[in-house]
């Protein structure tokens, strides 16, 4: 199965915290990374007063369930110092599972594709890097025209 995934860090030394989290979930049995994108500095979402973000997107292959990869990406979520205070607030390092390319799921442990890929540039900018993938009957692309262009010119690449 491939899955997308967007990771972030905005506390610590972000950009070694996002090598590192890449590093972890590639050396995980199950877990191949297949591509990734550049590093992109992007603005805070949803929570604005705290500090920039560091951002990527990868494109992984997988041999085990999407709620397995959900436990992976929390653990290691954990090991490099993540604590969760505060919805959408700072953080040493933050991974989403965006999509796969077959399994889709609506739980309160789970949403798969992410509900709010679409309404992020910091998601889209990368994953563009990497594929223009179909996201509810759109490419990322044109979901991404569909975001304020402010937004999306706040997004600088590294």
């Amino acid at each position: 199965m491939i899955c997308y995934i967007s990771i972030g860090s905005n506390l610590g030394n972000s950009r070694s915290l996002l090598e590192e989290a890449l590093s972890r979930l590639s050396r995980t049995e199950g877990i191949s990374l297949l591509d990734r994108s550049s590093v992109y500095k992007t603005p805070p979402w949803g929570k604005t007063d705290q500090p920039y973000f560091l951002n990527a997107a990868a494109k992984l292959s997988v041999s085990i369930s999407p709620l397995e990869l959900l436990s992976v990406t929390q653990s290691i979520e954990q090991e490099l110092g993540r604590v969760r205070h505060e919805h959408w607030g700072p953080r040493t390092i933050d991974i989403d599972l965006l999509m796969t390319d077959e399994y889709t799921c609506d739980t309160d442990i789970l949403k798969l594709p992410h509900p709010y890929m679409t309404k992020r540039a910091f998601v889209l900018v990368p994953l563009l890097e990497i594929e223009d993938i179909i996201i509810d009957q759109h490419s990322a692309r044109w979901h991404l025209k569909q975001l304020p262009a402010d937004e999306v010119q706040s997004i600088v690449k590294l």
